[in-house]
């Protein structure tokens, strides 16, 4: 046994089948038992290494397939967003397409009659219809005339000088303004006493 482990320390290592079987020693029991214990050991390590290794793929694939829907769900989503934003507007211009039309018909009425209150009639009529379809789809004009001013729903276009009650009120409306729901739709025009 010394040749052997000289020889294989100087590089040189003998063929299983070099090896004569009186050099070498029997295994005790104890040593069987540690070999067996350190094989079995050895063949659950292996056993657990293949099951974190198979774990570990199906996370892979489980992680691979939520990353490709989550990428269609955000690519759906910004189409149905971009549909949205361009036909958006479409329900809209449906309900005004009724007003259109009766100004049309107002406007064919006029070549055919001289009387100026039967005009005006006809268009306070499509007036009160217009407004009335604003209010429906939350839109609303605002009562500036005589409040204060305020920067939030207002655009001074100019300044009146007044009596020192009015100073900071709004003195006359020039342009109304709208709310859309609670937002400004557009801001009002108007004249602020000095």
């Amino acid at each position: 046994m010394d040749q052997n482990q000289n020889n294989f320390e100087n590089g040189q290592v003998n063929n299983p089948q070099d090896v004569n079987p009186e050099e070498t020693q029997p295994v005790t029991p104890e040593e069987a038992q540690q070999l067996d214990e350190e094989l079995n050991e050895f063949e659950a390590m292996k056993k657990q290494l293949e099951e974190t290794q198979a774990a570990l793929d199906k996370e892979k694939r489980e992680y691979l397939f939520l990353m490709a829907e989550f990428d269609n769900f955000r690519k759906r989503t910004l189409k149905e967003k971009s549909e949205i934003l361009r036909n958006g507007a479409e329900s809209a211009m449906k309900g005004i397409l009724p007003i259109v039309d009766d100004f049309e018909r107002g406007l064919e009425a006029i070549k055919d009659t001289a009387d100026a209150e039967a005009v005006k009639e006809g268009m306070v009529l499509i007036y009160n219809k217009f407004v009335k379809y604003l209010e429906q789809n939350g839109v609303k004009a605002m009562d500036s005339t005589g409040a204060d001013f305020n920067d939030e729903l207002h655009e001074a276009v100019a300044l009146v000088p007044g009596a020192p009650e009015q100073k900071g009120k709004v003195i006359d409306t020039l342009e109304k303004g709208y709310m859309l729901n609670d937002k400004v739709l557009r801001h009002a025009k108007v004249a602020v006493g000095q």
